[in-house]
């Protein structure tokens, strides 16, 4: 008959770090500790779907944090609609770009490791705090990174104590910096970036930053064949989050669309997106 007590190790006293927890107890839990059969693959892009392109970007109040729906599987579309942009807790998100499967489970650990904190500490963690356990996670999996199964995820939230938002980037190795305005990850990373440069402004409203998201989104996917754009016929748009004051929020797939049909629209007159100002405000000069 199965012993259906609690086992001891939940009822002791310990770490607020809940994968310092599965590290002393479960180990075999951890994504991290799982490895690859020598030689069995050149590269995990063969095994495992990845996702791509993320971008975010802040507005006053708040911030935009947008990815696209495709997973590949080296030159095969793996997944039409993934999600990749998922909530850490009531004031931020996560957005991955790498190996999809070990991304996932590392935004649940994640997830799950600013809930026990919350419930161990009784209090929530600063967001600079959220940034360096994500990072404390990525860097646990550098075993599986150096096989080829790399997670590089983005993290962006609300900071309560200086009422704006903040985004921050990683390396495969757990390093972080954050980033002012406006960043992306992924393959078509490099594309969004460039869109984004021209696009923003640090008066955007909410709206114009969603815009200027999917803008990116969309000169992503028209160079890089990883990223997919706006689903049309099948009416899958990307996945968006806005985090303000008030917490997190998802759009709807309704509001998305009616956005991104704007942008596509705009695109059927001019494929390049559109035009940002030849020259921009010198010293002393108002824009």
């Amino acid at each position: 008959m199965t012993d259906a007590r609690i086992p001891a190790a939940f009822l002791q006293p310990g770490t607020s770090s809940f994968s310092d927890f599965l590290t002393e107890h479960k180990p075999d839990l951890l994504p991290a500790r799982k490895s690859l059969p020598a030689g069995a693959v050149q590269s995990g892009a063969d095994i495992a779907p990845h996702g791509t392109t993320i971008v975010a970007a802040t507005f006053p109040g708040g911030l935009v944090m947008a990815g696209d729906r495709r997973a590949t599987m080296g030159n095969v579309i793996a997944q039409r609609d993934i999600e990749k942009v998922f909530p850490a807790d009531e004031y931020s998100v996560v957005g991955i770009a790498g190996t999809a499967g070990l991304a996932v489970e590392m935004v649940r650990l994640f997830q799950v490791e600013l809930e026990h904190y919350e419930k161990i500490e009784g209090s929530v963690l600063s967001l600079d705090g959220k940034a360096n356990r994500l990072s404390a996670l990525i860097r646990a999996n550098l075993g599986m990174a150096m096989q080829g199964l790399a997670v590089v995820p983005m993290f962006a939230g609300f900071d309560l104590d200086r009422g704006i938002g903040r985004i921050f980037g990683y390396d495969v190795t757990g390093g972080r910096h954050e980033e002012t305005s406006f960043f992306s990850v992924g393959s078509g990373s490099l594309f969004a970036r460039g869109a984004l440069k021209k696009l923003y402004r640090d008066d955007l409203t909410p709206e114009e930053a969603v815009s200027a998201c999917l803008q990116a989104l969309y000169d992503a996917a028209d160079d890089d064949s990883a990223t997919g754009g706006p689903d049309l016929t099948r009416r899958i748009f990307p996945v968006v989050w806005v985090v303000t004051a008030d917490g997190g929020a998802r759009l709807t797939d309704e509001e998305v669309a009616a956005i991104a049909d704007r942008v596509v629209g705009g695109r059927m007159v001019r494929p390049d997106g559109p035009l940002a100002p030849l020259t921009g405000p010198t010293s002393g000069e108002e824009a």
